[in-house]
């Protein structure tokens, strides 16, 4: 393995777990703020990364991704709240489940932020030092990336999905027994986007939804092409 592709993989490790760990914390501060003590009590609002280790979908999927060099999304342990401690059950859900793409969106921000910041005098640090080199050229782009994917990739309406929780609110409540017999096949159906059409069909609709949402959000807010 060369130091080309060490760094590779190095940068994505080094932009995904602070992506996954900010956006489950951003769960559990969430519900902390409206009153739920559960995540704290569970010692899930550290930035400690093995308090929040899930290992298919923060060592497993995300390695089968890189390995196959494709957009690069997992997630990790959930954050557990009981939404019982809400004043408002059903809103409090919408806010928790959205908390943590969009602590997503602002740390893809806050990467473009300094991208823009350092791009005149990146050509002259690039040069100078490969570490920055590494850095600006691989790390800040995979950051921005990988962020973005998650966001999208956790909006998507399938639960367990943080974009599930959207149209829970919009469900009647004396239609949620329905919800809930709907949403155990939320997994199945995931596992069958991810791994199954692809390799059936030449064709994968996730990579095709994260092309056209991550992907040309990426291009608009980065100073150059990264997607």
């Amino acid at each position: 393995m060369g130091i080309e592709e060490i760094a590779y993989y190095a940068c994505i490790i080094l932009a995904f777990v602070p992506a996954i760990i900010l956006h489950e914390v951003a769960h559990g501060y969430a519900a902390y703020k409206l009153g739920d003590p559960t995540a704290k009590r569970a010692g899930r609002l550290t930035l400690n990364p093995l308090a929040h280790i899930d290992t298919f979908g923060t060592v497993i999927l995300p390695a089968m991704l890189m390995l196959a060099h494709a957009p690069v999304f997992g997630y990790a342990k959930p954050v557990p709240y009981n939404p019982s401690y809400f004043e408002d059950k059903r809103k409090g859900d919408v806010i928790v489940g959205l908390a943590g793409p969009f602590a997503n969106l602002c740390q893809a921000m806050l990467g473009s932020a300094i991208a823009w910041l350092l791009l005149g005098n990146a050509p002259q640090l690039m040069a100078q030092s490969e570490v920055f080199s590494y850095f600006y050229g691989l790390f800040l782009p995979y950051y921005v990336l990988i962020n973005l994917f998650l966001m999208f990739f956790n909006l998507l309406p399938i639960p367990p999905l943080d974009g599930s929780c959207i149209y829970v609110y919009l469900v009647p409540k004396d239609r949620m027994d329905i919800y809930y017999k709907i949403e155990h096949y939320g997994m199945p159906v995931l596992l069958i986007l991810l791994f199954a059409i692809p390799y059936i069909f030449p064709v994968s609709p996730i990579s095709i939804y994260m092309g056209a949402t991550a992907g040309n959000l990426a291009n608009l807010i980065y100073p150059f092409p990264i997607y």
